[in-house]
């Protein structure tokens, strides 16, 4: 899915005026946090150093956001409408990344230490639990007439992270062959839950805080729950092929900790001569050093996993423009929604 050649303005001009808009109220909701975990939010959000120290520049591209103020705007209503909604999905995924590092051990996040490594483990829960709460009482403290809808919206949201999140530890004591080995399709059913839901309700919230119809409000809910899937497929291919400098994290991250990711699962469900000497691989009693796991990528790569997840990823960007498609919307604000792709997807490696 490429921007189309229409749009008047780029995918950086529309990040900042969608950052511009919602800033404000963003650091406000933040600001009414008590101060530590205000300083551990302010720290993951990339507003400042572990001492409280500002950072200029550094804050996230804020895709999520921007994504929520389009559909607002692609529902016929004005961005400011969605600020709210682009508030509370900010902090949601804020609070999602805390406590994800902490169940996956990742140490690092965006090239500096994850929050729990940074100010410890029971801080960073705590700072989450913070932002969770305060996403709640932002969206239901709302002068939005919408605001009610909206908050059934984000708990929906809510159970789906918990849901997609069970499933993904779960995952982690399953065999990678036999009966009860993880399928692709459990995986995407994951992946939907775990990362399509956050996104669908950017998305899905826009149009809600919008007072759009119920047509309306589920076809974008569901393109950005297939943009979610997209963005998990090149997020797994970035977790073995990544570049460092762009990821924050070692090459072949997820393969050291054995992760059961989709170009994994993909190339062991081809029962390939490479598939077959992958499984011999990961089930091995030695950890995967580097040479092991530049072997596993390579079989892995070898046995079409990748290339398979890169089809998944594509097929999910087609169903996403296809949902776009088939409801009236504002069409200058499709431009723009379907302008922000690449920052979802095309990611280096």
């Amino acid at each position: 899915m490429t921007p189309p050649a229409t749009a008047r303005t780029t995918a950086p001009q529309i990040l900042a005026r969608c950052r511009d808009l919602v800033r404000p109220s963003l650091a406000e909701a933040v600001q009414r946090l008590h101060p530590w975990p205000a300083e551990m939010a302010a720290y993951s959000l990339g507003w400042s150093d572990v001492d409280g120290t500002p950072t200029p520049g550094s804050q996230g591209k804020g895709v999520r956001q921007a994504l929520t103020v389009l559909c607002a705007e692609a529902a016929g209503a004005p961005g400011e409408n969605a600020v709210v909604g682009a508030v509370a999905v900010e902090l949601i995924h804020t609070f999602s990344l805390l406590h994800d590092d902490i169940m996956d051990g990742d140490e690092t996040r965006r090239q500096r230490p994850a929050v729990w490594r940074a100010y410890g483990t029971g801080p960073a829960v705590l700072a989450g639990d913070a932002l969770f709460a305060m996403a709640v009482e932002t969206l239901a403290g709302s002068r939005n007439v919408h605001s009610a809808p909206a908050v059934r919206h984000l708990a929906g949201t809510l159970n789906d992270l918990v849901r997609g999140q069970a499933e993904d530890l779960l995952f982690e004591s399953r065999p990678w062959t036999g009966p009860d080995a993880v399928l692709p399709h459990e995986y995407r059913s994951m992946a939907d839950h775990k990362t399509g839901a956050l996104l669908g309700c950017a998305t899905g919230l826009g149009a809600v805080l919008a007072g759009a119809p119920v047509p309306t409000v589920n076809a974008l809910a569901r393109a950005g729950r297939h943009l979610g899937v997209a963005f998990q497929a090149v997020d797994d291919l970035l977790g073995i092929w990544g570049d460092p400098q762009v990821t924050g994290k070692p090459v072949h991250n997820d393969l050291r900790r054995l992760k059961k990711t989709y170009p994994v699962l993909a190339a062991l469900s081809t029962d390939s001569p490479a598939a077959r000497r992958l499984v011999a691989l990961l089930t091995s009693d030695r950890p995967l050093d580097d040479t092991a796991a530049r072997r596993a990528a390579d079989l892995i790569e070898d046995a079409g996993g990748r290339s398979a997840t890169l089809t998944e990823a594509h097929h999910h960007l087609e169903s996403a423009r296809d949902c776009l498609t088939s409801v009236p919307l504002v069409p200058m604000a499709v431009e723009e929604i379907l302008t922000l792709v690449p920052f979802l997807i095309d990611r280096r490696m």
